[in-house]
């Protein structure tokens, strides 16, 4: 009992550090949750994180929330998840609170909307150095690479719901390891 209190602990604190330690939203989370669970904590795999990643994009709710959800389930089961979830939405529950009863008071400032500028242009690097990671581990020959460019192009060029393409590509990747199955 004692270890599963430490366990769950643990879960709370590290995703509470995520939580209040990255701005931007849960794209932006993407690379600290990926450095703490995969690299630092050792709880998840690349891949495991991966996938994680595409089931919260076609879940509802916010992706870095639902990754977390993921994480402490696996480390602790449902309580686990739980933990995790608030650990990663309480920091940004009271900071939102907090900033939402003054911003009006300083939204019109220079200083405040030139400020917003800059932090928007930082979580844009955060997202990219996020996307390159996965790219590198997702795209890893040409078969993964045209599964890419079709959604990529779909992307850009239809409007349509993040799940129609996760449920395209996933069924994509299906039938690639069939023929590949086959051919062996």
């Amino acid at each position: 009992m004692k270890d599963k209190l430490k366990q769950l602990g643990r879960l709370l604190i590290t995703f509470a550090v995520v939580g209040v330690t990255t701005f931007g939203g849960g794209y932006a989370m993407l690379p600290a949750l990926q450095r703490e669970v995969v690299e630092k904590r050792r709880w998840a795999t690349d891949e495991e994180v991966m996938d994680w990643y595409a089931i919260g994009q076609c879940t509802p709710g916010v992706i870095a929330v639902n990754t977390a959800t993921f994480v402490g389930q696996k480390q602790a089961g449902v309580l686990g998840g739980i933990f995790a979830t608030l650990g990663v939405v309480f920091p940004s529950l009271v900071i939102i609170t907090i900033i939402a009863a003054f911003i009006q008071n300083f939204a019109h400032l220079p200083a405040v909307q030139s400020a917003f500028a800059g932090i928007r242009v930082c979580v844009c690097v955060l997202i990219l150095n996020a996307v390159v990671k996965l790219w590198k581990k997702s795209v890893v020959d040409w078969k993964t690479l045209l599964i890419f460019i079709a959604v990529f192009a779909c992307s850009v060029f239809l409007s349509i719901s993040p799940v129609i393409y996760v449920l395209a590509a996933a069924i994509a990747g299906i039938i690639v390891k069939e023929l590949e199955a086959r051919k062996s």
